[in-house]
C-alpha cells in the first residue's frame, strides 16, 4: 500500500492524545491509526481508556492535548454532529429510551428518515436475533438484559452507518448466539470498533487487537 493509498484509508486517527483523569493518567501521547473497513478488537483491564476511546471519538470527552480526527476532520464543536451521524455507539450498559419498544425503534427510524426501509428489514433482523415479533408490544424496561443488548444490536443493523462502535456487545448472550452475532458483524463493510472481554472476539483473526495499558 503507497501512502497516498494508506492517507485516504484512515478514518480515523487519535494523534498525540494526553489525557488525566482524578490525578490518573489515561493516555500518554497514544497514537492509533483506524482505517475503513478495518475491525478492530481493543483489549486490556479495567480503566486503561477502552471506553474512553469512544467517547473521545464521539466528542464527549476531550483530551489535554492531542487531537482526534474523524474523515479527515477534528472532532470539534463544529463537526461534531455531522460526524456522529456516521458512528452508531453501542454502550456498555444499553442506554435506551424507556418508552415502547416499537415506539423506540419508531422514533430511531424516522429521525434517521429510514423508516421504509427499516420496517422492510425489521422482521428479518428480529427473527435473526431470535426475538419474537410479540417484544414490539413490551416496554423497555420489561426487556432482560440479552434482550436489550438484541434490541442495541437490532438498531444498528437497521441504521447501518459505516462506523460501529461496540462496547461489550455480547456480554448478556449465550455462546451461541454470541459466535452467530460476531459471524454477522465482522462479515460487514464497516469500520468496526469492539471492546470486549468474551473470548469469542478474542479468538477470531477477522479481528486486529490493540491492548491498552
Amino acid at each position: 500500500m503507497t501512502k497516498t493509498e494508506t492517507k485516504n484509508n484512515e478514518y480515523i486517527k487519535y494523534r498525540g492524545i494526553f489525557l488525566n483523569r482524578n490525578s490518573k493518567s489515561i493516555f500518554s501521547d497514544l497514537n492509533l491509526d483506524i482505517f475503513k473497513n478495518e475491525k478492530l478488537l481493543i483489549s486490556g483491564k479495567s480503566g486503561t481508556g477502552k471506553t474512553t476511546l469512544f467517547k473521545l471519538l464521539l466528542g464527549f470527552e476531550q483530551p489535554d492535548k492531542g487531537c482526534v480526527l474523524c474523515f479527515g476532520k477534528p472532532i470539534c464543536k463544529e463537526n461534531i454532529p455531522q460526524i456522529r451521524q456516521q458512528i452508531f455507539y453501542l454502550s456498555q450498559d444499553i442506554d435506551l429510551k424507556n418508552t415502547g419498544t416499537s415506539q423506540l425503534l419508531d422514533e430511531i427510524l424516522a429521525a434517521n428518515n429510514i423508516e421504509q426501509q427499516g420496517a422492510y428489514k425489521l422482521n428479518d433482523l428480529l427473527s435473526f436475533l431470535e426475538l419474537d415479533s410479540s417484544i414490539l408490544n413490551q416496554e423497555i424496561k420489561e426487556l432482560s438484559g440479552g434482550e436489550r443488548q438484541r434490541i442495541g444490536l437490532l438498531i444498528c443493523f437497521l441504521l447501518d452507518r459505516p462506523i460501529w462502535l461496540l462496547d461489550e456487545p455480547t456480554s448478556a448472550l449465550d455462546d451461541v448466539m454470541k459466535q452467530k452475532i460476531a459471524d454477522y458483524i465482522l462479515d460487514q463493510d464497516k469500520t468496526i470498533i469492539i471492546v470486549s472481554h468474551d473470548e469469542v472476539w478474542k479468538n477470531d483473526k477477522r479481528l486486529t487487537t490493540k491492548r491498552m495499558g
